[in-house]
């Protein structure tokens, strides 16, 4: 008899969705960030980003992929972060993050199979059980994992979006062009 190999069969079933990945839809707080809110004396709220993640972002939007931000809050220096990215489609102070995404998939004529959403918490879930390509960062809420098909090694705000972006370029056949600029 022969014996069945889990983690070939795994590995073709990321590959094969993430072949298929035209758009990447990120949360904000606890994705590209570690969701950490900080806000000083001067009601000024403060988030950190990291570099690599937006670096990852940048590459896969040059690979021909879109990029949005759906979140749950409104917030100065999220839109000033999507700006410096050139990330456009940017949902802020969204509840219903759902009916954004939908947005998204009926503005770019997108099927779901088409688009991956990273997220770290159950208002994530809607979007995730949604996506073709659901993914968890590594520290995200225990029950949202269950719903991703791909869970980071990486924690939010500490190179997950990066470690995604590496592995959909990768898989897409992108990751030389990425890496030398061509893309």
């Amino acid at each position: 008899m022969r014996r069945v190999d889990k983690k070939s069969i795994r590995k073709r079933q990321l590959l094969a969705a993430a072949e298929k990945i035209k758009l990447l839809v990120l949360d904000v707080d606890g994705v590209l960030t570690d969701g950490s809110i900080i806000l000083d004396d001067q009601g000024n709220e403060l988030k950190a980003f990291h570099v690599r993640d937006g670096h990852g972002i940048k590459m896969v939007m040059r690979a021909g992929i879109q990029v949005a931000l759906i979140t749950g809050r409104k917030s100065e220096v999220v839109r000033r972060r999507a700006l410096e990215l050139g990330i456009t489609d940017v949902f802020q102070k969204c509840l219903d993050k759902k009916q954004a995404y939908d947005r998204l998939a009926k503005k770019y004529a997108l099927e779901d199979a088409e688009i991956a959403y990273i997220g770290d918490d159950v208002i994530d879930i809607p979007v995730l059980r949604k996506s073709g390509f659901p993914v968890a960062v590594a520290d995200a809420d225990e029950t949202t994992k269950r719903f991703a098909l791909f869970v980071t090694k990486k924690g939010g705000g500490k190179g997950a979006v990066r470690e995604f972006c590496d592995f959909l370029l990768k898989a897409k056949g992108l990751w030389e062009d990425a890496v030398h600029g061509d893309a």
